[in-house]
């Protein structure tokens, strides 16, 4: 599995509700039509560990069958609409790309 993981923040003009309503419906329809996605979690962030950790709103890791899968999406016009949706939200990000490595598998009773 090859990842696209997203840390975001709100504008400062958007409450962290209103920010975590978006993603999550008005860019995540936009979001799904995306080729290859084959999964995508979401993490609305609510605390920090520490000062350093602080600021950000929530963490998006979009899965792909391998980076040549990522960059075929990444080449789509799907994508490029995904793109121009965020474009007008104004909030902060990092961005990181990577290869998936399952350390401890999820059981049935974590489940």
């Amino acid at each position: 599995m090859y990842n696209l993981i997203v840390l975001a923040s709100r504008p400062s003009d958007w409450s962290h509700e209103q920010f975590i309503e978006w993603w999550r419906g008005e860019h995540a329809e936009v979001t799904y039509p995306i080729p290859g996605l084959l999964r995508w979690q979401h993490t609305e962030l609510l605390e920090s560990m520490d000062e350093k950790s602080a600021g950000w709103d929530g963490l998006s890791i979009l899965s792909f069958e391998s980076r040549e899968a990522l960059d075929a999406a990444l080449a789509s016009p799907q994508w490029q609409a995904a793109v121009r949706h965020v474009g007008a939200m104004r909030g902060r990000r990092m961005i990181w790309f990577g290869d998936e490595r399952t350390m401890v598998p999820l059981t049935e009773t974590a489940a």
